[in-house]
């Protein structure tokens, strides 16, 4: 390891305590060179916690049980006890108490996250339905964090080894995605999109490439107007301040490869980017919130009640989106020149196999 090298504190909500999110934490920090690369900080209960260790054959950890987030213990395992009774745990189950339970973890995170007490929040699964409430008016975890920060825009960014897309629009109903799409839209998303290539991924001149809305991005006007009056002037305008390109038929797209020369895909709605994201992505996909203060990643996929409790769930993604947050903490803190460290092309994956090789020693 380099001696410059600093662990960065990374805080995990639990999600929906129903789902799979505290197998996923279990697993994850049950590998002990998690502790060599972050000081890993889960926002639950211990008396939860300890209801799913049952299910996780190896669970192997021993963690530092504390009130507050500024009370870490960097050599170990942190569960910041958010909550003190007990609570009726049920895999699987649908209720309000996974909701309730999801949104205390939430909170209690995103505070310390604002605080600094962390450097980077990895979001378990919640299940939209049953945390929506007066004090949760949010479609997900990215417009409430929008909101707890006060940001006008943000950009829903999957990424993985080969491919980076992100989203015009998210959690919007078809009939309404073009809209919701405007000129405006597009420019906010790409600006937003830009700087996070740069700031985050520590790539100088980021090439973007922007997705049709329509059937083959409009064929010249004959299918749907969207192409010429919107998205064509957005990219126009973008041109005067970075590299972007299109815009380009979805289907041929990604069919030909034609993303793999670019930075990153900005594309209409969801389904357009998330389908050939989880496609054709290679590893295990992240989602991130590009435009918050904070760094905020979560895994690609979401409560998965039918494995729940069954130390069924597969854990990689949680683990790469834990990768990803350290990654983003590093260039964040100014390890993107690799004249000046050379741990600017060693990626978190490539540290984790250094740790591996060490503790082998």
């Amino acid at each position: 390891m380099h001696s410059d090298f600093q662990k960065p504190i990374i805080g995990m909500s639990c999600g929906d305590i129903n789902g799979i999110g505290l197998e996923l934490i279990i697993k994850v920090v049950s590998d002990h060179k998690l502790i060599e690369l972050c000081t890993p900080v889960i926002f639950a209960s211990n008396k939860t916690i300890n209801f799913y260790r049952k299910s996780v054959q190896e669970s192997n950890f021993s963690y530092n049980s504390i009130k507050d987030a500024s009370k870490l213990n960097p050599k170990q395992v942190n569960i910041v006890n958010c909550w003190e009774e007990e609570i009726a745990v049920t895999p699987g189950q649908l209720n309000d108490v996974g909701g309730k339970y999801a949104k205390i973890s939430l909170d209690a995170a995103t505070k310390a996250l604002k605080d600094g007490l962390i450097d980077a929040l990895v979001t378990a699964p919640i299940h939209k339905k049953n945390i929506q409430s007066d004090d949760f008016p949010f479609t997900g975890h990215t417009p409430y964090l929008q909101h707890f920060f006060g940001v006008d825009e943000v950009l829903m960014l999957m990424t993985a080894e080969n491919m980076r897309v992100g989203l015009v629009t998210e959690h919007v109903p078809i009939a309404k995605a073009s809209e919701v799409i405007s000129q405006e839209l597009i420019l906010k998303k790409l600006q937003i999109l830009h700087q996070s290539l740069q700031k985050d991924f520590g790539i100088d001149k980021p090439k973007i490439a922007v997705l049709g809305l329509n059937p083959h991005a409009g064929d010249e006007g004959l299918i749907g107007q969207e192409e010429e009056t919107v998205i064509r002037p957005a990219i126009k305008q973008a041109k005067q301040n970075m590299l972007v390109f299109g815009p380009y038929s979805a289907d041929a797209f990604f069919a030909r490869g034609q993303y793999e020369s670019f930075d990153a895909v900005l594309a209409m709605y969801h389904d357009q980017g998330l389908i050939p994201f989880k496609s054709l992505a290679i590893g295990e996909g992240t989602n991130y919130t590009a435009g918050l203060p904070v760094i905020r990643t979560s895994p690609d996929h979401g409560t998965a009640f039918d494995i729940a409790g069954k130390g069924k769930a597969d854990h990689l993604s949680f683990l790469q989106a834990i990768f990803e947050a350290i990654d983003i903490v590093r260039t964040r803190a100014g390890y993107a020149d690799a004249r000046k460290n050379p741990l600017k092309k060693m990626s978190t994956r490539m540290l984790a196999n250094a740790v591996d090789e060490k503790i082998e020693e």
